[in-house]
Order: C-alpha cells, then sequence, then structure tokens
C-alpha cells in the first residue's frame, strides 16, 4: 500500500501524543511560525477536521518572538508541557537564526482549555543555537533530549541528554550522543536534530534526522539497552546507515523529523514524519509550507529491531 496521501498538509515536524484519555493530540509547526496549534480527536484518521486551537502566540518582539519551531506536546508530572524553540527578534541579535528552547505549562485536564503559562527558557548550559526538545521517563527519570550546536564541532547541531529536575529544568550537564558523521548526515548541512524517542523489546530507540531539510534529508537511528546507563554515550549504538530516506520511485522527499505514537489497538507502533511531494523548491525553502504530515505503521524484524521501510509505503 502507498502512503502517498499526507494525513495532515502543511504541517512540519508533526508530533503526535496518545494520551490516557483516549485523545490523540497533534501539534506541529505551522507554515507562518507565529504560534502553537494544538488539536485532538479519539482516533488518527479524525485529526485533520479536528479543529486548530491556538494555544499559545509569540510576542511581537523579545527573544522568543521569532521562528517557533517543532513544538511538541508533553503531560510531565500531573500538568501539559510544551516544548519549542525560538529565535529572538532580529533587533536584538541581528541573525536568523538564533534559537533557544521554551516551555509553557497547562494544568487543566484538557490542554485545549485553561491557561498555558510561559515557564521560561529550558537553559542547557550552553549558549548556542539549539532546537527540536523531546522528554521521556524511564525508570522513573524524566530525560530532556535535544539537538544544539557546540562551537568546537563542525556543524549545526549534535544530539544530547540531560535529566532534568522539573519539566522545566535540567538537572545535570547535557551529554552528546551524536554529532554528523556520515555521508548522508552532512548533505547540505551538517545536522543532528528532530530526535524522538520509542521504548519496545528491551531497547531505548532514539531516531533522528540530518542533512538539508529538501530531498536529502533523512532519518537515523540510535539505541541502548533499557537497563543501561543512558547518560553515558557508549551505551548508545549508531547506525551508520539511514533508516528513511527519499522514495524518488513515488515522489515522497525528505522525509524526516518524526514522533511515534500507537494505533487505536494500543500496540502498534506509528511513525509520523514530513516529508514533500516535490523537490523544485520557489524561493527560500524556510518559508515553503508544503511538508506535510505522514503516518504509516512501523514494523518489525526478528531481532525486535525497528523496520521503517520507504516513506510511501505502509
Amino acid at each position: 500500500m502507498h502512503t502517498l496521501t499526507p494525513l495532515i498538509e502543511q504541517r512540519a515536524d508533526p508530533f503526535i501524543y496518545k494520551h490516557s484519555d483516549g485523545y490523540y493530540y497533534f501539534t506541529a509547526s505551522v507554515p507562518e511560525y507565529d504560534r502553537i496549534e494544538v488539536r485532538r480527536a479519539p482516533t488518527i484518521a479524525e485529526l485533520p477536521s479536528a479543529p486548530a486551537v491556538d494555544v499559545w502566540r509569540k510576542p511581537d518582539s523579545g527573544p522568543y518572538s521569532e521562528l517557533l519551531w517543532a513544538p511538541e506536546i508533553h503531560f510531565n508530572q500531573g500538568a501539559w508541557y510544551v516544548y519549542f524553540a525560538a529565535a529572538p527578534s532580529r533587533e536584538i541579535k541581528h541573525k536568523l537564526f538564533q534559537h533557544r528552547m521554551y516551555a509553557v505549562r497547562n494544568t487543566s485536564p484538557n490542554p485545549l482549555e485553561g491557561e498555558w503559562e510561559f515557564m521560561g527558557q529550558i537553559d542547557t548550559g550552553i549558549d548556542t543555537f539549539c532546537l527540536d526538545a523531546t522528554t521521556f521517563t524511564h525508570d522513573g527519570v524524566l530525560y530532556y533530549l535535544w539537538a544544539q550546536k557546540d562551537e568546537a564541532i563542525e556543524g549545526n547541531s549534535n544530539l544530547y541528554i540531560a535529566p532534568m529536575a522539573t519539566p522545566w529544568q535540567l538537572k545535570g550537564p547535557p551529554v552528546m550522543l551524536s554529532k554528523p558523521e556520515f555521508g548522508w548526515e552532512i548533505r547540505g548541512f551538517w545536522v543532528n536534530e528532530g530526535p524522538s524517542v520509542l521504548k519496545r523489546n528491551g531497547k531505548i530507540f532514539i531516531s533522528y534526522s540530518a542533512s538539508a531539510t529538501d530531498e536529502n534529508y533523512a532519518m537515523g537511528l540510535l539505541w541502548a539497552d533499557e537497563n543501561a546507563d543512558l547518560l553515558d554515550p557508549a551505551a548508545w549504538t549508531k547506525l551508520a546507515e539511514p533508516v528513511l530516506q527519499t522514495c524518488y520511485e513515488y515522489g515522497i522527499y525528505g522525509p524526516g523529523h518524526n514522533s511515534f505514537t500507537y494505533g487505536e489497538d494500543g500496540d502498534t507502533v506509528m511513525l509520523v514524519y514530513h516529508a514533500r511531494t516535490y523537490t523544485e523548491i520557489v524561493g527560500d525553502p524556510l518559508w515553503n509550507p508544503d511538508r506535510h504530515t505522514f503516518v504509516k505503521p512501523l514494523r518489525w524484524d526478528e531481532q525486535g529491531m525497528p523496520v521503517f521501510g520507504r516513506p510511501s509505503l505502509a
């Protein structure tokens, strides 16, 4: 079966979370990069027609007033959080890409209601370009996982992990898990970004995206044993080849910036990602709105490793 039809058009960096209330919650980068939009539905198939609620809008100026990127909605320690990256207004930095990471919180049972409180910047202790934060809990520890620039390492961003003291504050120093090093990670830009966590078969998997956000964009994979010290870089194995990349045969280009959710059966892992359906981008690729949200089931091999397949095939 070809999955050539997007679930939701013009939504990049898609994140779908299935909550204990039975609803699926969806957020993503909107083409205007000016707000955080959340929608919910009882099934994945109903998300496209669900009302999109603007839960938070960027201020007109200041340190987080431009280019809101890659929001993710999580339910951590009894409250809803959206983690996102934003850049300062250009009169402050005079450069476009100076993103830092932030969080907003909502204590209502339904995050489409109630008030969202701005919790401030997530300070990693490294004052450089950073983005694409996600969180996960393992063995009672809440972890923060994100992409950030290291001035001493070639490229735009590496992947880091740290434990959290609260859902908006880190408890320990960043630990680098991966940097751009393979040929498929450095096409156009040297990038490791967009990490997403999946726990299954006794392992912790981290998918991530690499290279420029055109047809070169592709996804890679790290994994560790579930009993390992997740803050030890040596505990992680990194695949040398991409796990999901452009399918020229059916015209699905630059798949990446994924998340994982579960099917209605509660067990089938669904791969959520964005991709384009053409390669000839007119104008600045940053403002091209046509990265669409796609969803397909993940498969598994006999060794318990995920099989991503092709972005055009279910």
